[in-house]
């Protein structure tokens, strides 16, 4: 008999907030953590803004030697799951770590690292690299090092699948704890993207607002969108089954009801452009909550502010939901952080469960003109108080991956 699944920890660090309280009032204030580029001198760039993490000291969270050996995204995987571990009062005492699993993705992985180490080589020669190089830059290592501190024993992997990975994360686990694989899995995702490498590889492709005003950067499904903007951080979430849950009485955010997953099979950047596969990912995920779109209250967009992929998005949730869809808020909140790549999916996913908590939809700021290929509620500029019973949340990635979560207000039984 499938388990139910239920969050009970939730931790964030991002361009509006270090932790989920901060990032949630930043959300509720329409705040935007888009700003100048410190992180590298952006003079022979054409990008010069992204959604840095603000007033982030390595030195305030990590020992010498862990600054030393941690690349960016490690430690922001850290800092994000020490917040949801506390949240969750998991211990040795109520669970047994044996059966907690750790799904925590990136999308690229440690890309400063890997930038900095290949500058050593090719200045100074392979005896001048770091060999701390590839344990610092894997991509599977925060989900490794966030095991090493809690001494979690179960399965542990990082699900790569580009701007999906941390959905994908989510829902995976949700699968496994739904299976009996697992009694908890701390999941997620996490990236620290923004140098000079990955800021050239992105704008080479054309993917990134050229913007110089940060209020006109990030506008998803905006008439004048131009591209997405960078963003950097992680969030995490843990994920247990629901009697484990109430046995140590613990406090419970929300439940996990359906998950869906597809791929185009198309091309390696554009989405297909009748946006048929992100349409069958909600679509599976609404058929594994056994859900009909009329159930469907809210939906977080991937809204990268990019022309195809809000235009794309916005056909798949027509098809998804049928005539249901222009009764169904939807808004993307890139525009107060921009996108933070394979972690966008699990911040979001902690978006969407403060949103039931507290019966608010978070707008899409900065919006001012209407595309009619974008025409659904996207909740311009000011969130809306409602009445939120299923929030959906969906991710997609380059390779054309799909992933859809949702969520369900919890109410005692």
């Amino acid at each position: 008999m499938k388990k139910r699944v239920v969050i009970t920890g939730i931790g964030a660090i991002t361009p509006i907030g270090n932790n989920v309280s901060s990032m949630w009032e930043g959300i509720q204030n329409q705040n935007c953590g888009i700003d100048a580029i410190t992180l590298f001198d952006t003079i022979s760039f054409k990008t010069k803004l992204a959604g840095e993490v603000k007033n982030y000291q390595p030195q305030e969270y990590f020992n010498a030697k862990q600054v030393r050996r941690l690349d960016r995204c490690s430690q922001f995987a850290l800092v994000a799951a020490r917040e949801a571990m506390q949240d969750s009062q998991i211990t040795e005492e109520n669970t047994h770590m044996d059966r907690v699993g750790v799904f925590v993705s990136s999308g690229i992985g440690g890309l400063i690292t890997i930038q900095k180490e290949c500058e050593i080589n090719y200045a100074k020669g392979p005896h001048y690299v770091s060999p701390m190089f590839i344990p610092m830059s894997i991509a599977n290592m925060p989900a490794g090092n966030i095991a090493i501190e809690f001494g979690l024993k179960g399965e542990s992997m990082a699900i790569l699948t580009a701007c999906a990975s941390s959905t994908h994360a989510i829902g995976e686990a949700y699968k496994t704890i739904a299976m009996g694989g697992e009694d908890v899995i701390v999941a997620g995702g996490t990236e620290a993207s923004i140098c000079s490498s990955g800021v050239a590889g992105f704008e080479k492709m054309k993917a990134l607002s050229q913007a110089t005003d940060k209020n006109r950067a990030s506008i998803p499904f905006d008439q004048e969108r131009s591209g997405f903007v960078m963003g950097e951080g992680a969030g995490i979430l843990v994920l247990e089954e629901l009697e484990h849950a109430k046995q140590r009485g613990a406090k419970i955010y929300g439940e996990v009801i359906g998950f869906g997953a597809t791929t185009d099979a198309y091309h390696i950047t554009s989405p297909c452009p009748d946006g048929a596969g992100a349409a069958k990912a909600m679509i599976r995920a609404m058929e594994d909550a056994h859900l009909e779109a009329k159930d469907i209250d809210y939906i977080n967009a991937h809204g990268t502010s990019t022309i195809l992929n809000d235009a794309t998005e916005t056909m798949a949730i027509k098809t998804a939901l049928g005539k249901q869809a222009h009764q169904v808020m939807v808004s993307s909140t890139k525009g107060n952080m921009g996108h933070l790549l394979g972690a966008a999916g699990a911040v979001e996913a902690i978006i969407c469960l403060k949103a039931l908590q507290d019966q608010i939809v978070p707008p899409t700021i900065h919006y001012e003109k209407k595309d009619e290929a974008c025409d659904l509620d996207v909740v311009p500029n000011t969130l809306r108080k409602a009445d939120l019973n299923v929030v959906m949340s969906n991710s997609l990635g380059f390779g054309g991956h799909n992933a859809c979560v949702i969520f369900k207000k919890w109410e005692e039984d």
